[in-house]
């Protein structure tokens, strides 16, 4: 046995649901991959499962490092693939679900690590961006590699300086040394993309947004705030706008407003980055509200997960 299915798309779209009933299904365990999941004490503003779902099926890679501890996609590679070889050897099929692109991809495509940060260097292409203004590097990156550039979106400035700082340290363009240097999984990928029409997606999302305040967003980054948490875990969604508004930054309702709207973008990058993705086989799930009926719709459009259902069962 060597498949792994993955079950991705944008925040808010229905993947938890639907991972949920098809681990049930196949008997087998969720490994998420969520940047933020990974946190305790951060439940209400990441959408994390219930504890009633978590204890429904088990789950990996939620609630294991505190808020004030650094995570990242080569940690969540090398954890994953640990938890996948576990299930393949008791038979399982794993089932990953989850948003953040970059994790999903340093188990397909494997994790190019590169030349270590440098901060002066990084320090200096920033000053070089602002003394020539927004878009300067960019349009370096597309001369010195123009297939790097290609991948990064051209108001990306943070990815913009680690293609540059990765060929200026390493007298190659970072496309070049992705391709010389990094190990893909070897694994069977079933990966199905989640869709819905925006103008379903985004409502979706201002509601959940305004789930999330009423069931304690504002007390859970207060507490959260007490815990000297990090840069990584402070800049999620939800608790960096509210973060503010505690701090008298901005009022509640700007608070709000900003939430949304940066919850929404966020949704955008996500099928920005999916869409680049190969082999992902889409289903639009518009108009179906309900787990089930995402799982129905699904099941009927991936003949493969259909085989593997039926297989299972006898």
């Amino acid at each position: 046995m060597n498949t792994v299915i993955i079950i991705l798309g944008p925040t808010g779209v229905g993947k938890t649901g639907l991972s949920l009933i098809l681990a049930q299904k196949l008997k087998t365990e969720i490994i998420s991959a969520d940047s933020m999941l990974v946190y305790r004490h951060m439940d209400i503003g990441t959408a994390k499962p219930s504890s009633e779902e978590l204890k429904t099926v088990p789950h990996h890679l939620i609630n294991i490092v505190n808020p004030d501890q650094k995570f990242s996609a080569g940690l969540f590679r090398e954890k994953a693939t640990e938890i996948i070889r576990d299930l393949h050897g008791r038979n399982k099929v794993p089932v990953i679900a989850g948003g953040t692109g970059l994790y999903i991809r340093s188990i397909t495509e494997g994790l190019f690590q590169g030349p270590g940060a440098d901060e002066s260097l990084r320090e200096k292409l920033k000053s070089e961006e602002k003394k020539h203004g927004t878009g300067y590097l960019y349009a370096r990156l597309k001369t010195t590699d123009s297939e790097a550039a290609g991948k990064i979106e051209p108001n990306d400035l943070r990815r913009t300086i680690r293609a540059l700082e990765v060929s200026l340290k390493s007298d190659r363009g970072i496309s070049e040394s992705q391709r010389l240097f990094t190990e893909p999984g070897t694994y069977d990928f079933i990966k199905v993309g989640l869709s819905r029409d925006r103008k379903e997606l985004y409502p979706m999302i201002e509601d959940r947004v305004d789930a999330m305040l009423k069931d304690g967003l504002l007390e859970e980054t207060e507490r959260l705030l007490t815990m000297n948490p990090g840069r990584t875990s402070l800049q999620a969604l939800g608790y960096k706008e509210m973060a503010s508004y505690i701090n008298g930054i901005i009022d509640f309702e700007e608070a709000v407003r900003l939430i949304k709207k940066r919850t929404k973008m966020y949704a955008k990058r996500q099928y920005t980055w999916f869409r680049k993705e190969p082999d992902i086989q889409w289903v639009d799930i518009t108009g179906i509200m309900d787990s089930d009926g995402i799982y129905t719709r699904v099941i009927n459009s991936v003949d493969i997960l259909k085989k593997i259902l039926y297989s299972n069962e006898y």
